[in-house]
């Protein structure tokens, strides 16, 4: 059986080609994809061949975050059935390793993450109409959900894991800096926290269009308003949390001003190394936490999407085939008018 991928070289040289499949193994679920969205890292894969230290060493096969109905399951898989329409969490920890073994798997040692370019050799990504992966990769979704929606639930996990970073926020004031995808997601995670008023800032008005049907009760652009965030920063400060989601260096430092003394800052966005504003860090005892990923959050997400708890289609803005992956990078490089840009997947036979 054969199968289109679509597979990055180099910045901007991702090619789509067909490959042949392996047989099914014990244990695992054939799955013909429907549609996998283009992440922030797979942007920075395209454009400028990775990002901080994580570089594009040798071709992958992007993509972490998709869906997609099961064709065929191995014998003995009884958790998964053809015509099934499943999430699939690109999270392989190893299980064997110290983290695993203290409970915290998302710190493993040896960890397999689809799509990541991080170890050597890479590891392939979901960027493909079909492929083959363990049954106990794929979270069934409810009937009347669609792909396009089962595939947001990776993104989902890891801003309900973000969430959760900040400890209890029923009733808390939030900002969250950078309204793309991840931050959206993370609005809405906060507002099922219970946060009580949301502020979002960005420097796009329409990636901030979408931010009330998230959740957010304020919103900023900080281009066109440059002091918007003064009132949130007297008095050292209003917000009870911080959840930075754009690792833009002027962000942070309106986040530090912002935040209360002994307040949260929780830093989802990834970049390079920046300079910090270290006197307000030390001076306001804030606490500054990093959030990677998820682990149990993922099957969190599949369901709160399956319920529509959390409605995660306002931030779906665009599906182009797998031919036409090219074109959809580009779309998803502008942010004037894109959002969560997805492929979708025909098939071929």
């Amino acid at each position: 059986m054969r199968t289109r991928v679509a597979r990055l070289y180099g910045e901007r040289d991702l090619r789509v080609e067909t490959e042949e499949l392996p047989p099914l193994g014990p244990g695992e679920v054939l799955l013909r994809m429907a549609a996998a969205g283009i992440c922030g890292s797979d942007l920075h894969y395209y454009q400028d061949g990775g990002f901080g230290p994580v570089r594009v060493r040798e071709p992958i096969i992007a993509g972490h975050e998709a869906a997609g109905h099961v064709e065929a399951v191995a014998k003995g898989v009884d958790t998964i059935a053809p015509g099934m329409l499943v999430a699939v969490n690109p999270s392989q920890p190893c299980g064997q390793c110290h983290y695993c073994s203290i409970g915290r798997p998302i710190h493993c040692l040896s960890m397999r993450f689809m799509g990541s370019a991080m170890r050597l050799p890479h590891e392939q990504g979901l960027f493909r109409d079909r492929i083959i992966v363990p049954a106990i990769q794929c979270h069934p979704v409810a009937e009347g959900i669609t792909a396009a929606e089962a595939a947001c639930a990776e993104p989902l996990a890891v801003c309900l894991h973000a969430s959760a970073q900040a400890g209890d926020l029923r009733g808390a004031n939030v900002l969250v800096c950078g309204a793309g995808p991840i931050g959206l997601l993370t609005i809405a995670a906060v507002r099922h926290a219970g946060a009580a008023d949301i502020v979002a800032t960005d420097l796009s008005d329409a990636a901030l269009s979408r931010a009330p049907a998230m959740g957010a009760t304020t919103t900023l652009n900080v281009v066109t308003n440059p002091d918007g965030l003064a009132p949130w920063q007297v008095d050292k400060g209003r917000f009870d949390v911080v959840f930075d989601c754009s690792a833009a260096g002027p962000a942070l430092r309106s986040a530090f001003a912002a935040v209360k003394p002994r307040g949260t800052i929780v830093q989802v966005g990834v970049t390079g190394d920046i300079t910090i504003p270290l006197n307000a860090l030390v001076g306001k005892e804030i606490v500054w936490r990093g959030s990677q990923r998820f682990d149990r959050e993922f099957a969190e997400a599949v369901a709160l999407i399956s319920s529509r708890t959390i409605n995660v289609r306002p931030i779906i803005s665009h599906a182009f085939p797998l031919e036409s992956a090219v074109e959809a990078f580009e779309q998803a490089g502008d942010r004037s008018i894109a959002c969560k840009v997805q492929l979708t997947f025909d098939g071929i036979d």
